[in-house]
């Protein structure tokens, strides 16, 4: 497992030059090695020795893992520093995760409640995994978002909360964020030219001698109008209001 973490971070970090410098100034493979110790020993019972190595681990890296997540093969933590994996979190094989990430809880509940990451899953930078969801495989989250509810795969997610904006992800291992949409800013957009467009039917009410009920007679059916109420719709609705 650790030469598939290895051969993971040469395939993916064009900085790693070799095995020597992976090896030892990589604080993110350095945290997996402590952790398969560390859930090693969780899994057969030994008291108090795993949380203390996941302790060392942070101390040494800046990544907390809680010794029983359950970490898969070739997972690829870059640079790392504040990384929070909780203790029923569950990575997939080949997930890549930025720094400032975490795969947490949201209340005190009992049981599984952390997420759980598909294969193939990228995590962008501080973006927050919150509670017992499932992420699908080769999902894409971008920088900063905070994903609280399930998120099929082969899809890109991005924003507060995190709304889907990409379906049919390619098998690239790259997040594009300069080419993921900003939804909130194409709401806005949508509200504003509305706006425009009420402002201006009053600019002519008040310009012609049609009252308010012979102007509501005329036929108002405009493709644009149309598209952007299902576009506010769509926004609402993926923030749960």
């Amino acid at each position: 497992m650790l030469i598939t973490d290895l051969r993971t971070i040469f395939e993916r970090d064009p900085a790693a030059r070799n095995w020597l410098e992976v090896l030892f100034c990589y604080p993110g493979l350095q945290a997996l090695v402590f952790h398969r110790l560390a859930h090693w020993l969780y899994k057969i019972g030994i008291p108090f020795i795993p949380r203390f190595i996941s302790h060392i681990s942070r101390f040494l890296t800046g990544i907390e893992i809680h010794p029983g997540a359950l970490i898969g093969q070739g997972v690829f933590i870059d640079h790392g520093m504040g990384v929070v994996i909780g203790e029923t979190a569950i990575v997939g094989d080949y997930a890549l995760i930025y720094q400032g990430v975490t795969l947490g809880g949201t209340g005190k509940e009992s049981g599984k409640r952390h997420p759980t990451l598909g294969s193939h899953v990228i995590v962008g930078a501080g973006a927050k995994v919150l509670g017992n969801i499932q992420i699908g495989d080769r999902v894409r989250i971008g920088a900063g978002s905070v994903v609280l509810r399930d998120v099929p795969s082969n899809t890109t997610v991005v924003g507060i909360p995190g709304r889907v904006t990409r379906q049919n992800n390619s098998s690239s291992n790259v997040l594009d964020h300069d080419k993921v949409r900003d939804v909130e800013a194409e709401v806005i957009r949508a509200l504003f030219e509305r706006v425009k467009s009420l402002e201006k039917q009053f600019e002519q009410l008040e310009q012609s001698s049609l009252s308010p009920t012979e102007l509501g007679d005329e036929p108002t059916d405009n493709p644009k109008s149309k598209n952007s109420d299902g576009m506010i719709e769509d926004f609402l609705d993926g923030a749960g209001i």
